[in-house]
């Protein structure tokens, strides 16, 4: 009986204590971690976002760029880390769906090792050609490569590129390119400006300052209905080709078991970043489309997501690493 009731106070003195840091939560630096280089897309939203919530919660909000394996090697961070609010991940589809269905052996659950906080939003992505290519659009494009199998090279910085690139080049008649991956956009796009390859689905954050010079052109826009930034720009159903559907998207992960008074207090944050009207004129400028969202909202979200990616792959006949 003794040990029961020295067990049950211990238990209570732990959750007093619990309460107690989340009420007094942030007391230290926050850490943004973000799966690809600085320059990149994930790396300006989450730069912008860190800003918010610096001033939302008091503390400084850093962003930590750890680039590499699709984004893996910042998610495997952040799942080891301490669920105590101070590691977060601004995670795309491509740690969260692309690279657990790309490996046999995947790193880790996007599901089991991580606390869904909030979307963020959507990415616009284009598909960019070198403007040396002989083709303007998307049916001159695949025209081309069955005429000249093997011949076009892309480039992807992300799983994005990968998975959008293989789902177009299945749908479009299952068409031979070489593929080069690359770390993340910004280098990828170098080569792609340098016509060492010569298509890449890149975000108009990195690729499409190369469109004004005339050094890149933009075929198709993965998103189901045209931008205004380049509303002449068709989509891929638009363009021929139907059944085209991967979307990127952005959200921000805290590792497992975050406790709930934590995520309710991140979650709260994060979301009155993205209505205030200065981020949302910011993010909007670089063509992110706002959404924040429940966790619950968040955590289905990603289940789907992960399916999703699954099938995509499959059906292009991409086997997994």
């Amino acid at each position: 009986m003794r040990h029961a009731v020295t067990k049950l106070i211990a238990s209570l003195a732990l959750v007093a204590l619990a309460q107690t840091a989340a009420a007094q939560y942030p007391t230290k630096t926050i850490r943004l971690v973000v799966p690809f280089p600085a320059g990149s897309a994930t790396d300006t939203v989450a730069r912008i976002l860190g800003n918010g919530l610096s001033a939302s919660l008091g503390q400084q909000v850093i962003v930590e760029n750890k680039a590499g394996a699709d984004g893996a090697l910042a998610a495997t961070d952040v799942a080891k880390a301490a669920p105590d609010g101070y590691t977060l991940l601004v995670a795309t589809n491509s740690p969260m769906a692309g690279a657990p269905a790309l490996r046999k052996q995947p790193p880790y659950d996007p599901v089991r090792d991580f606390t869904p906080i909030s979307m963020l939003g959507r990415y616009t992505f284009f598909l960019y050609a070198n403007a040396q290519m002989p083709f303007n659009t998307i049916p001159e494009l695949i025209a081309y490569a069955k005429a000249n199998p093997g011949k076009l090279a892309y480039a992807s910085g992300n799983t994005t590129g990968i998975v959008a690139t293989a789902q177009f080049l299945s749908l479009a008649g299952n068409l031979n390119m070489l593929h080069v991956p690359y770390k993340g956009e910004p280098a990828g796009v170098i080569d792609l400006v340098s016509n060492r390859v010569q298509l890449m689905i890149s975000t108009p954050f990195t690729a499409g300052l190369h469109v004004p010079d005339g050094k890149l052109k933009m075929l198709a826009i993965t998103l189901p209905s045209r931008s205004s930034l380049a509303p002449e720009v068709p989509t891929f159903a638009e363009a021929g080709v139907q059944g085209f559907s991967v979307q990127s998207w952005a959200a921000v992960y805290a590792p497992a078991n975050l406790p709930a008074d934590l995520l309710v207090r991140l979650n709260t944050a994060v979301n009155a970043v993205l209505n205030r009207p200065d981020i949302k004129e910011q993010l909007d400028q670089k063509q992110f489309l706002t959404q924040g969202s429940t966790s619950a909202e968040l955590g289905a979200f990603t289940k789907e997501q992960v399916a999703t990616y699954v099938k995509i792959l499959r059906d292009a006949g991409v086997q997994p690493e």
